[in-house]
């Protein structure tokens, strides 16, 4: 059966928000862009998200004529944890029920993101009896594991478990995270389907670097290393603070008009305000430039302009900066974690590296600013690769899975009555 009015869930961060700010980042644009495209093959798309403040109005259609992100209360209107979100689940679950019933709408199905967004989904399922597809984003099991003095509650564990049960359908970005799935949480391998993130050609494509640089003000002769994404430990952005402070200790000369933008994160974060101590107290005040979070458009020029974007994460459950990054033709260096690994051809399209090792890192930075040649080349590999991951390739192979279960579930349905 084909998909004709579509549940969106994204409970605790709202898909118009900027990414790069606060706790805004890969997620919103997924829900933001694969809504789009849904919508543009004649399907009724309702996101459901959170009123954080009450600004906000009820319903907004500013994504798609056929898009509603729909703003629903869930406790104070102001920015709240998940965690703090948590006991006001019930309030938001509700509210989704209560504009379904006045407006008269009936969905086919419910694709859900983040666990919050999952447990509505499984009291939704109860109440209407339609099939709920899980997309997890990330694990907490995985960040307990990896991130150092992190505690990823019990609560958090615990919903998650129970989801990977009760959902129709659970979406993994990699088959390490399908991996994840089965070995943490003991999810049967038959109903998770890997479909990774895609990328919007439209908004990221290659420009010439020069170009790039004339429209940001940048000299020419300027190098650039680049980060973008929140700014939390987990990213490990002091471990490239580390990694120029090794090359410009062996090799000053390396970074002359070498300059390292970071881009996210707003001016009270704690982490930027102990990043800033960090950068610092390593003598690379001449370096780092904190630039702030960056509009979608934005980021495009300031990809194009870098010679190379640096994802150190200890933890990455995909890795959109990094599809983002090369699909406008800049190589990237990451760490061999999650997505990251199945992203990057390793010395083609830019270079893996273990986790934490800032003299690994700072050897394939210098390669990356000092051969030329190796990194026109992988500017080119990495452009072509991004070509697979096209927001409508995507789409095609969501709504695949979604047209046999919702015909599953017709059929179900049929033979009960």
């Amino acid at each position: 059966m084909a998909i004709q009015r579509l549940m969106l869930l994204s409970v605790h961060t709202s898909p118009l928000a900027h990414p790069g700010s606060g706790k805004v980042g890969g997620m919103n644009v997924y829900v933001n862009e694969i809504a789009k495209e849904f919508a543009k093959r004649g399907i009724q798309v309702d996101i459901f998200t959170r009123r954080s403040s009450p600004a906000q109005p009820e319903s907004d259609n500013s994504l798609h004529e056929n898009v509603r992100v729909i703003h629903v209360t869930c406790g104070p209107e102001t920015q709240l944890s998940p965690d703090e979100l948590f006991p006001h689940l019930q309030q938001f679950t509700a509210g989704v029920i209560a504009f379904a019933t006045l407006h008269n709408l009936q969905y086919d199905l419910i694709y859900s993101h983040y666990w919050l967004s999952g447990w509505v989904a499984r009291s939704l399922k109860e109440i209407w009896g339609i099939p709920f597809v899980q997309m997890f984003h990330t694990l907490g099991h995985m960040k307990n594991r990896i991130e150092k003095n992190a505690f990823t509650t019990e609560q958090r564990v615990i919903g998650e478990t129970k989801l990977v049960q009760v959902a129709d359908v659970v979406i993994a970005a990699t088959p390490a995270e399908q991996s994840q799935l089965m070995w943490l949480y003991r999810a049967d391998r038959r109903k998770i389907h890997v479909v990774p993130p895609g990328v919007n050609p439209e908004r990221f494509y290659p420009i010439p670097q020069q170009v790039a640089k004339y429209q940001l003000g940048v000299p020419q002769e300027q190098k650039i290393i680049l980060f973008v994404g929140r700014l939390e430990r987990l990213k490990a952005i002091d471990s490239i603070f580390e990694a120029l402070n090794l090359i410009q200790i062996n090799d000053p000369i390396s970074l002359t008009d070498v300059q390292f933008w970071v881009l996210g994160g707003q001016p009270l974060d704690k982490e930027l305000v102990r990043l800033k101590q960090v950068s610092s107290t390593l003598g690379l005040d001449g370096i780092v430039q904190f630039k702030g979070s960056r509009t979608q458009d934005e980021l495009r020029l300031h990809y194009a302009a870098s010679d190379v974007v640096v994802m150190p994460s200890d933890y990455e459950s995909f890795g959109m900066v990094a599809l983002e990054a090369m699909a406008c033709g800049t190589p990237v260096i990451a760490s061999q974690v999650g997505g990251l690994a199945f992203l990057i051809d390793d010395e083609r399209s830019g270079y893996l590296v273990p986790v934490r090792e800032p003299s690994i890192l700072a050897n394939r930075i210098s390669r990356i600013l000092n051969h030329p040649a190796e990194h026109v080349s992988m500017r080119f590999a990495a452009a072509a690769a991004a070509r697979q991951y096209t927001w409508p390739a995507i789409a095609d192979r969501l709504l695949n899975q979604f047209d046999t279960l919702t015909s599953r579930h017709m059929r179900s349905e049929y033979q009960l009555q």
